[in-house]
Order: C-alpha cells, then structure tokens, then sequence
C-alpha cells in the first residue's frame, strides 16, 4: 500500500470517529448528518463508478456489472437524500441492507474457507454473525422499539468498529511479493 492510500485510510478513520462521537453526543440530531453524509457518500460512489465505467470498464470484460453497480449505487444515493425527511426509517433500512448483506456473505466466505480448511473461516464466521446480530438489532430499535437513540448509538458502534478497523489496515504492513 502506498503512503497515500495509508493517509487516506487514517484520514477516513478520523472522520468516522468523529461521525462517532458527534452521534454519541446529540444521537437525535445526528440523525439527519449521518443520513446526510451516507446519502452524499453513495451518490459519489456511485458516479466515481460510472466515470470508470465511461473511461475503462467499458472495455473490460465484465464491464457492464460495473455500469450496473454504478447505476444502482447513484440511485441509491440519490433516492436515500430524498427520504431523509424520515431518518428513522432510512438508518434502519441502511443498517438493515448492508449488515444482513455482509452478515450473509461472511458466513457464507466462513464456509468455504472451511471447507478449504483455511485457517481464518473462524474469524470470517465471527464477523458474519457480528454483521448479522447488528442488522436484528437495527430492526428490534428501530421498527419494535422506535427508540432514535437506540439506532443512533448502534450506528455509532459500527462506525468506530469500521474506523479501528481502518486504523489497523492502515497501519499494517503489506507484504510485497517478487516473481524470481
């Protein structure tokens, strides 16, 4: 990894945190800035994509997946900035999405990598339940116990999660391999 994508990693890392803390501070108000900044950051994504996808992708084999993750990200986006009125609902939808999503896909990875017997399917076990049990927990807060604060500290706690693990990656050394 360059010292570039090392700076980037340890600057998103300190956004995140501080996304954190002014969650834990005020967890009603946060609401609208998280959804503010999650709704602004798909829609990048999504048009960063489809800029690669114009420029290089489009030559690619397998470029039009990208098209698609582009449009569908962009619109993503560009739909969650729209229900940001009701925060509530989108925070537990978000949540809901991407953690049953990666919950799903850690197992599933966990189970492979077992039958490979690798010795990390534990960890990729773990982290697929972790994912898992924050997506009941976003629907327990969110839709049984319409708690805002409930959600809030949840997506607190996956936000500094996701920076330490930032922090770690960034600070990691990669191995460098050569071709003799």
């Amino acid at each position: 990894m360059t010292s570039m994508k090392r700076v980037k990693k340890v600057l998103l890392a300190l956004l995140m945190l501080l996304c954190a803390c002014f969650l834990v501070a005020d967890p009603e108000d946060g609401f609208y800035i998280v959804a503010l900044i999650v709704s602004v950051s798909l829609t990048a994504y999504g048009v960063r994509t489809l800029l690669y996808y114009f420029t290089m992708a489009r030559h690619m084999v397998g470029g039009k997946s990208i098209l698609f993750i582009g449009i569908i990200v962009t619109d993503l986006g560009v739909f969650s900035l729209t229900t940001a009125d009701d925060p509530k609902l989108f925070l537990v939808v978000y949540l809901l999405g991407v953690h049953a999503f990666s919950g799903a896909m850690g197992v599933l990875r966990a189970l492979e990598a077992k039958r490979y017997a690798s010795p990390s399917w534990k960890w990729s076990l773990l982290g697929g339940i972790a994912n898992l049990t924050v997506a009941v927990l976003a629907v327990v807060a969110g839709l049984f116990l319409r708690s805002t604060a409930s959600l809030s500290y949840l997506y607190a706690a996956t936000l500094f999660y996701s920076a330490c693990v930032q922090l770690v990656s960034a600070f990691r050394k990669t191995a460098i391999v050569y071709i003799q």
